[in-house]
């Protein structure tokens, strides 16, 4: 029989469950979703698109985090009821069952003990993620596109809202670079710790002599910032170039150009946005991400914080802030926490909680 002495592990959890309640407020949290509620239902609401999508996205974060703070209550009390069934039945197979709902238990409130911790200006907000290919040709083109399937499923596994705004690939296999959305309460300070340069070591697929390849990539978190807090950018700063949409080799293109390159001349920023169906939706996608990095740009710039914001990102030797090796051992270690698995397969996976709480945690202590 598998033993079920677990109530100082379910006591250890009322009690950071506890403290995360604190901390949301939860009375504070409902009286600003009957207020949001209101507005959504206003008969003008989308008269005013920007607003009114501010609107509904603040309103869907704030209903997330309540209805996600309820179901951890919910399962925390039916645990008992699971724990005292499971020691009735005394087989396995209900042992079994208590000791995964732990786990899962554990898991999400450990996420929920780290976004705690997520007090900054921006935190709260949705993420735009850009992931560049760096030093190491092919394979570094190869490294991005891994990167970028790691981050899309570690969005899905949470059920995170992502839209990809924009893919540029390589000629001969993986990505130049790709931009995508993670729309989800504090997307931007649950994702900022990934920022920084990823460094791949393994046998490269792409060397006939098979010989260990190390390739770099970069990655680029800024925040997607409320339509109320924008920047006004003229006309005269910008070029906007329209181009047609590609893919792949053998994938099908758009016959129309609806892709737009938007590119700020006083900085040289470029953002691209090729993924929705109109010119006109790829206009507007791409502009606001360019007014949200701007403004990120001059808040940096106000503050004098830049490098702690978003930093300088060669995507090459000597600033990696996380290894992957595939060859001759199978390891992913963080250079800034130490936290390190050696289960590489499961990180590309989107296996990312346990790097983000260490990288939240680590960078609080810093602060303090």
């Amino acid at each position: 029989m598998i033993s079920l002495d677990v109530s100082d592990r379910i006591a250890a959890l009322r009690s950071s469950f506890a403290d995360i309640v604190s901390v949301v407020d939860l009375p504070e949290l409902t009286t600003r979703i009957t207020e949001l509620s209101e507005k959504a239902r206003a008969t003008d609401l989308w008269d005013d698109q920007a607003s009114a999508q501010a609107v509904t996205s603040a309103l869907s974060h704030a209903q997330t985090q309540r209805d996600l703070v309820n179901d951890v209550q919910q399962r925390l009390d039916d645990l008992d009821v699971l724990l005292d069934m499971a020691k009735e039945a005394g087989d396995d197979d209900s042992a079994t069952e208590v000791l995964n709902e732990l786990l899962a238990l554990e898991s999400v409130i450990g996420t929920l003990e780290v976004q705690t911790l997520l007090d900054g200006e921006y935190d709260p907000l949705p993420a735009i993620v850009t992931i560049r290919s760096g030093a190491g040709g092919v394979d570094a083109a190869d490294f991005a596109e891994m990167l970028l399937r790691m981050y899309l499923r570690w969005a899905e596994q949470h059920k995170y809202s992502v839209r990809v705004l924009d893919t540029s690939y390589a000629e001969e296999a993986g990505i130049k670079s790709a931009t995508f959305e993670v729309d989800a309460p504090f997307a931007f300070g649950t994702l900022s710790v990934e920022a920084g340069t990823h460094r791949l070591v393994r046998m490269s697929p792409f060397n006939s002599a098979g010989k260990r390849q190390t390739s770099f990539a970069a990655v680029e978190i800024v925040p997607l910032l409320a339509a109320t807090e924008v920047i006004d950018i003229p006309d005269s700063d910008i070029r906007v170039d329209v181009f047609r949409s590609s893919g792949p080799g053998g994938q099908s293109v758009n016959t129309t150009d609806s892709a737009v390159r938007i590119t700020h001349l006083p900085t040289g920023t470029v953002v691209s946005c090729q993924n929705e169906k109109s010119q006109i939706q790829n206009r507007a996608a791409a502009l606001r991400v360019l007014q949200s990095r701007l403004l990120l740009i001059q808040k940096e710039e106000e503050a004098k914080k830049k490098k702690e914001l978003a930093g300088v990102i060669t995507a090459s030797w000597g600033d990696q802030m996380r290894s992957y090796v595939l060859a001759p051992y199978q390891m992913v270690k963080d250079l800034r926490t130490n936290h390190e698995v050696n289960s590489p397969q499961a990180v590309f996976d989107g296996d990312l909680d346990g790097f983000i709480a260490a990288g939240i945690r680590h960078r609080k202590q810093k602060t303090h």
